[in-house]
């Protein structure tokens, strides 16, 4: 049996999102694809989209989706108001691990879990490692992590 590192995560960060029509089917249940938008913007919020946009524009670095892994365990409904629980780790440099769950209100359990892997990568599409000013902002996360 392999031993895997323990990790580390975040605080948890919380990200209310209402659900319109468009996000549904004709059943009026959010379409299983739109939980990935939602996992990207709270995870944009997490970060900052200046401090994103600056990144790229100034150093030529940006994230990309290495693995996601997504399980819906419940529906969410049109005029749901959901709150996006979101949690990160480092494991390496060059990469995230993003723990992420959809609650709708008053519920016991997540709608939606996903664990999300992120590398950072530079605008030839190569693996690049995190600035040191990136990686200090986001390890700030960690001072009040429960």
């Amino acid at each position: 049996m392999q031993n895997k590192k323990a990790l580390n995560y975040s605080q948890t960060f919380h990200f209310p999102i209402q659900i319109y029509y468009e996000d549904t089917d004709f059943s009026g249940v959010v379409y299983h694809p739109n939980f990935l938008k939602y996992f990207e913007r709270a995870r944009e919020h997490v970060i900052g989209a200046d401090i994103l946009a600056s990144l790229w524009q100034e150093q030529g670095l940006g994230f990309a989706v290495y693995r996601s892994d997504m399980l819906c365990h419940d529906g969410v409904e049109f005029a749901d108001i959901i709150e996006v629980k979101t949690q990160f780790c480092f494991e390496s440099k060059y990469r995230t691990i993003w723990k992420q769950e959809i609650w709708r209100p008053n519920a016991s359990k997540p709608a939606v879990t996903a664990n999300i892997e992120m590398v950072c990568m530079n605008k030839a599409r190569q693996l690049a490692p995190m600035t040191p000013e990136l990686l200090a902002l986001l390890k700030q996360s960690f001072d009040s992590a429960l």
